[in-house]
């Protein structure tokens, strides 16, 4: 008989080593020792016993400690093992093994301090047919089941079944590396057939319960086919295995070989002073290439010029070209973005911190803040914004506090003057030089894909022979396009989408139409008297002060005297004339405190005064001018915010003559024409005389001739200064008007109706008129504490301008 020695659980690993196979002499066969009827039974975790075959076991349990001593000290060496269907139970039952064993003897038993070691050998197959005991240990009456030897007629297939098992089974010892080459003859050198295939059973890695099925298999005939299935599904897992690790095993090798032979060039290089810095620096460069987190087309297309990199002479022109592309790739931020500042509160404070008024853009980026906060699933359409408004009232530094508001990075450029559309595509790799256009390289210097960039002065665009910028512009500010903008040089999408454009004008006329209807336009007029009052002392102040080095302990700003440089020194819509001014008082103060005055200063309007000199503005613009018959009073909207116009007119003997001087444009031109044609069609209505246009010459002047002047809406003002004229009734005083008429004596509506009331106010008007349909404007727009001071009149037709504008005539 064979006897194996196969390791088995009960609680521990086992620390003995297993015995190779051996194959019995017949003359050392033993007599099979007699099995009693009832049996101590010990569970065993993980492990089957089979019948002739020899294992050592390891007891720690004190239930099986405590059989175990019984069982010797009884004289019963022969005990009954079962697996236990569980291997974590601590105290099985009989619910929690198998009903199916192996009786085994004792042969050597040796007590270690944890625990106790044996070797038994398994004698025959058992079933328990009745439960005796569970508690301290398991006792059962069993039923031995021998070997039924298998019938003459079965002979040649359980030979076959036999065969195919051990073909199998040498199979698996080649493709294991778990089983050690000796069990190749051990098919051959077992002549029992239920032996060998007790023994195959054992040494394969098969689950307790496929064992167990061959433990519980009595017929022969059917433990081979058993075992065979098993042993073919373990082969075809062996075979794959092994398939799988051949492939792995080679491509290790391949890039162990590789790793080796570099080492050992890298090592030459040295010896020979040749270090390859060349190739240490690809090597950085393919790390950072897969740490960037590129887009897959950007990807694609990295790899590309990495693989032309390697295989180029660093000498070539083209290795610089393609290394600078593949730099730029890498530092763009193609998945940093930066986290949004939900919290409005938080949101509000800052901005009102930064700037005072503008209620209307702040209103604008809290109601964008809400949808983010709202919509969580899905992109959100970042907005295009466009700040239009006359200079210094605040649009490039509010793009930075809302920058500063949300979290996110900025980003700001010029668009002044530029001509090139390069400048915002970048150039083509084949040129020497070239670059990315300024959004992406505004896009690397801040590092994220989110930020707030500010593109300032928008409606300064140039084009020449170099291209359109604006028509440059058109995919950048549009939302459903900038997703996968592609720049010149970099030749792949890259999502603009999450960038917050904000673009600022002074004038919206020469922004092209189809770049303009991109953007949402906000307008922002300029300030009144008290908010620059407001924002002196909460801004400009401080950081003058600041900037010349004072501390707030040696100077303060009485408010009237803030007021008095507001109202005698500055006539401007922004607060940039007035910061300078400001400093201009500034710097008194620090010449006075740098040759040793000590006490705290405080600005007066009197020291206003002997700091700037006398006041440039003494009286308003209104009452500077003598208001004779034929001068009237506009309103126009520049550029640099709203002004007054003085129209004035005279009469001269001559025949069918007008003249307009003063710079005016063709519009303007058209007006006076207008006003004149008006004027001659209503010659009853107006008390004139019918021909008296063919004896006289009229000319109409604007004064600042030197100042080009243009726009629809003097339409009104001209009519009034030539009837004033023609009638000889002097115009209201402070009285001032815009909108433009029709030959029907219709008032049209205007724009810039803030602007021009803020000019009106700051020039000393009282009363102004407006055309009727800019009622809704002039509410909406201009501040509350103006609206208090102006009287306004609101006109459809050329009647009322000349009844509300006109003194009434003097009786003869």
């Amino acid at each position: 008989m064979a006897e194996l020695k196969l390791p088995i659980e009960e609680e521990e690993p086992l620390e003995a080593e297993l015995g190779e196979p051996q194959i019995q002499e017949p003359g050392e066969e033993e007599a099979k020792p007699d099995v009693p009827p009832i049996l101590n039974i010990l569970p065993l975790r993980d492990s089957v016993i089979y019948p002739m075959l020899i294992a050592p076991l390891s007891v720690a349990r004190e239930s099986s400690v405590q059989l175990l001593d019984e069982s010797v000290v009884g004289n019963n060496r022969v005990i009954g093992v079962v697996a236990q269907r569980q291997a974590h139970d601590e105290n099985p039952g009989f619910d929690d093994v198998y009903e199916y064993g192996c009786a085994v003897i004792i042969r050597t038993l040796v007590k270690m301090p944890d625990a106790v070691r044996l070797i038994v050998q398994g004698v025959s197959r058992f079933r328990i047919v009745e439960r005796i005991q569970e508690q301290p240990y398991l006792r059962a009456r069993i039923e031995v089941l021998d070997e039924i030897p298998p019938p003459e007629d079965k002979a040649e297939e359980v030979e076959a079944l036999r065969r195919s098992v051990a073909a199998l089974f040498e199979q698996a010892i080649r493709l294991s590396p778990q089983l050690p080459d000796e069990l190749r003859t051990l098919t051959q050198a077992v002549q029992e057939t239920n032996v060998m295939t007790d023994l195959v059973a054992a040494h394969m890695t098969l689950s307790v319960e496929d064992k167990q099925k061959i433990l519980e298999t009595i017929d022969i005939q059917e433990r081979l086919r058993t075992l065979l299935e098993q042993l073919s599904k373990e082969v075809r897992v062996l075979e794959l295995t092994s398939k799988v690790q051949s492939e792995v095993n080679t491509e290790l090798s391949k890039t162990q070989r590789e790793y080796y032979l570099r080492e050992q060039l890298k090592a030459i290089q040295r010896e020979l002073g040749e270090a390859d810095e060349r190739g240490e620096e690809l090597d950085e460069l393919k790390v950072r290439i897969d740490e960037a987190k590129l887009s897959a087309e950007a990807l694609r297309e990295v790899n590309r010029e990495y693989d032309r990199l390697r295989r180029m002479n660093p000498g070539s022109p083209e290795y610089t070209v393609a290394r600078t592309y593949i730099d730029w790739m890498v530092a763009m931020p193609w998945e940093k973005a930066t986290i949004d500042n939900l919290d409005l509160k938080h949101v509000k404070e800052v901005l009102d911190g930064d700037h005072f008024g503008l209620e209307k853009i702040k209103d604008r980026i809290i109601e964008f803040l809400s949808v983010r906060k709202v919509k969580t699933n899905g992109p959100v359409r970042q907005p295009i914004l466009c700040f239009a408004g006359p200079p210094g009232v605040g649009k490039t530094s509010l793009g930075r506090s809302i920058a500063h508001a949300m979290g996110r990075k900025y980003g700001r450029i010029s668009l002044g003057g530029m001509r090139d559309e390069a400048e915002i595509r970048g150039h083509r790799r084949t040129y020497i030089g070239a670059l990315p256009g300024q959004i992406i390289q505004n896009l690397r210097r801040v590092e994220t894909n989110n930020p707030v960039f500010v593109l300032d002065e928008i409606d300064k665009l140039g084009n020449d022979f170099r291209g359109d910028p604006s028509s440059a512009l058109l995919e950048v500010l549009d939302p459903e396009q900038n997703a996968t903008f592609r720049d010149h040089y970099l030749d792949v999408p890259f999502d603009l989408s999450r960038v917050f454009f904000i673009t600022t004008a002074n004038r919206l006329d020469t922004i092209p139409a189809p770049l303009r209807d991109r953007m949402e336009v906000i307008e922002l007029g300029g300030y009144t008297e008290e908010e620059k009052a407001e924002i002196a002392e909460r801004h400009l102040i401080p950081k003058q002060v600041e900037e010349h080095g004072l501390r707030k302990s040696q100077i303060t700003f009485r408010r009237d005297a803030v007021v008095k440089l507001i109202r005698h020194y500055t006539r401007e819509a922004g607060v940039r004339n007035l910061e300078r001014e400001i400093g201009s008082v500034v710097r008194k103060v620090t010449r006075m405190v740098a040759e040793g005055h000590t006490g705290k200063v405080s600005v007066s309007p009197k020291f206003i005064e002997q700091a700037l000199g006398a006041p440039r503005f003494m009286h308003d613009e209104v009452m500077e001018r003598e208001m004779t018959a034929g001068t009237a009073v506009g309103l126009a909207w520049t550029p640099v915010g709203g002004d007054v116009l003085f129209i004035e007119t005279t009469k001269m003997p001559g025949q069918k003559g007008l003249i307009v001087t003063g710079q005016l444009g063709d519009v303007m031109k058209e007006s006076v024409t207008a006003a004149l044609s008006y004027v001659r069609s209503h010659v009853e209505q107006l008390n004139i005389r019918p021909d008296f246009y063919d004896k006289i010459e009229i000319h109409v002047h604007v004064p600042a001739g030197a100042v080009p002047k243009d726009g629809p809406s003097a339409g009104v003002t001209m009519l009034t200064a030539l009837t004033s004229l023609l009638t000889d009734r002097k115009v209201k005083p402070r009285l001032a008007m815009t909108g433009e008429i029709t030959l029907g004596g219709q008032v049209l509506p205007v724009g810039g109706i803030k602007e021009k009331v803020l000019a009106a106010n700051r020039a000393g008007v009282n009363t102004v008129i407006l055309p009727e349909q800019n009622e809704k404007d002039y509410l909406e727009d201009v501040p509350a504490e103006i609206r208090e001071k102006l009287k306004a009149h609101f006109v459809k037709h050329a009647d009322q301008v000349l009844k509300l504008a006109l003194e009434k005539p003097t009786r003869q």
